[in-house]
């Protein structure tokens, strides 16, 4: 059995099957961890909750709209600025964060007015901006708060704008997870179909699942219209909310991030006809095959042809330079949900790096089936791991760099351990042939750092001579002396800084 049991998780045996070292010739009925299932009380997981996942990871990227938060300030401060999902609107979205900021008292009496006055103090703060998006959190649900009746009310009184309610509260699911299947279900419940747009092109798709970290949406917009494609919509990075009333009206929803946005795919099938089509960004290969699937689909494989050459010709030898610097570079991939397996593979494929652990917080079983299978024997899969079964990780198998968020990655450089941030980027775009190329840029400056290596000097028992060079304790002495002096002379005033300067000036170095 190749479950894996970390010391410091002996205490809570629920642990055990949730992590696995994938063997020789093991298939994925013995080497899959459990998955996307409660998390086990004592654990300290990392796990962001439903509220998130619906409003953090979907709802905030859209960028024309006020998105508001029904509950305490924390809940909306948490989900704040964490990501870079800029937009083309002077990034509004990114700027500002809206909350009722419920109190004691709005959980005894009920915060429904509170929520009213909230939404039209908005409304009027920012009065070019006249859509907006609320979100539940676990307060205001338990109290049973009408926010959709609310939201009805506004909208009778001020006909110039709209609102979309997202109940999904912290408690809404195992992981944030549940809270992205939440406000897929609601959107198309809600919005979609409200709209008609206006269709330039014989071949039409929404870009779902994509939420332009750093512009990644903009580079793959880009290849898109270069194919003569129109983008009616993004689902919902730089998405704006109209044009995302108007999703019906696709010929194809292409889907990027299967994890968070595969729901409203599958039923705007249902309910419109419209075919799903998956799709890779990340890397030479993937991203290549993807573009020509889509170019299949709509009889334009020469288009998209013409632009596979083209930037393969442009940044192919510059990952090939990095490739030759990187093989071998062992890290553990610990990103979010889809990026567990669209890059599992590649990164080795493409930059020579071994792939020695992942993990996922919120993913579920599919998520780790396409992982585990495509990374490499002896690799040690986690599924909602937390702070002390990464730290063990990271000293059992002392990998070069791992991709993660801020959070594990801030623990793993106190274990000299690089990270580079795998949600946010950290000199992205990522996506695209550029972009792969400046993500293998990434690793290599994070490898090779000279910081790094100078961080690893135990400077703790150096022996230094007290007696020369800048010596704060022989200013302070010679300080105190001039200070004493001063003053039973009655020659002036003492301020205790100019002697110091003298003091420094006389100093031999």
């Amino acid at each position: 059995m190749p479950y894996h049991t970390f010391k410091c998780s002996k205490c809570i045996p629920e642990r055990t099957k949730h992590a696995v070292i994938k063997g020789h010739d093991e298939d994925l009925t013995s080497c899959l961890p459990l998955g996307y299932l409660n998390t086990i009380p004592g654990s300290i997981s990392e796990r962001g909750c439903a509220f998130c996942g619906a409003k953090h990871v979907i709802g905030t990227p859209m960028k024309d709209v006020i998105h508001l938060c029904h509950g305490p300030v924390g809940c909306t401060y948490d989900t704040w600025q964490t990501k870079r999902y800029i937009s083309d609107n002077d990034n509004f979205q990114f700027k500002y964060t809206f909350a009722t900021d419920m109190k004691e008292k709005h959980i005894v009496f009920g915060s429904e007015k509170l929520l009213k006055e909230s939404i039209t103090e908005a409304f009027k703060a920012f009065p070019e901006i006249n859509r907006m998006a609320i979100y539940q959190t676990c307060a205001s649900a338990l109290i049973g708060d009408d926010m959709d009746a609310v939201a009805q009310e506004v909208m009778n009184e001020m006909p110039d704008v709209d609102i979309f309610v997202c109940n999904s509260p912290g408690f809404a699911g195992p992981s944030q997870s549940g809270g992205h299947h939440k406000i897929n279900i609601a959107w198309v419940n809600q919005k979609v179909g409200t709209v008609e747009p206006k269709i330039t092109s014989d071949y039409v798709i929404n870009y779902v699942g994509e939420y332009n970290i750093q512009g990644d949406q903009e580079v793959m917009t880009d290849y898109f219209k270069r194919m003569g494609i129109q983008v009616l919509s993004t689902f919902t990075g730089n998405g704006s909310y109209d044009d995302l009333r108007s999703m019906h009206k696709a010929d194809l929803n292409v889907l990027e991030c299967a994890r968070s946005a595969e729901y409203i795919c599958n039923e705007l099938r249902v309910r419109y006809g419209t075919p799903r089509m998956d799709i890779d960004g990340f890397g030479f290969k993937p991203l290549s095959e993807s573009l020509l699937k889509v170019g299949l689909f709509f009889g334009l494989e020469e288009e998209a042809q013409k632009i596979i050459e083209e930037e393969t010709a442009r940044w192919k030898p510059e990952l090939d330079w990095y490739a030759r610097r990187l093989k071998g570079v062992k890290v553990c991939l610990w990103p979010g949900g889809s990026k567990l397996w669209h890059w599992a593979n590649v990164i080795h494929e493409e930059m020579g790096v071994e792939v020695v652990s992942l993990y996922t917080k919120f993913g579920h079983q599919g998520d780790m089936e396409k992982g585990i299978a495509r990374c490499g024997e002896g690799a040690l899969a986690i599924d909602d791991p937390n702070e002390l079964e990464g730290i063990e990780a990271m000293m059992e198998l002392q990998p070069d760099v791992i991709f993660t968020g801020v959070r594990p990655g801030e623990v793993a450089k106190k274990l000299r351990v690089q990270y580079l941030n795998a949600h946010a980027y950290h000199n992205g775009p990522y996506k695209g042939y550029e972009g792969w190329v400046r993500f293998a840029r990434d690793i290599y400056n994070a490898v090779y750092s000279p910081i790094h290596q100078l961080s690893g000097l135990d400077i703790s028992k150096d022996e230094i001579d007290m007696n020369n060079g800048f010596v704060t304790k022989n200013i302070i002495s010679d300080a105190k002396i001039d200070k004493e002096a001063s003053i039973a002379n009655n020659e002036r005033e003492y301020t205790g800084k100019y002697d110091c300067v003298t003091h420094l000036r006389d100093k031999t170095y």
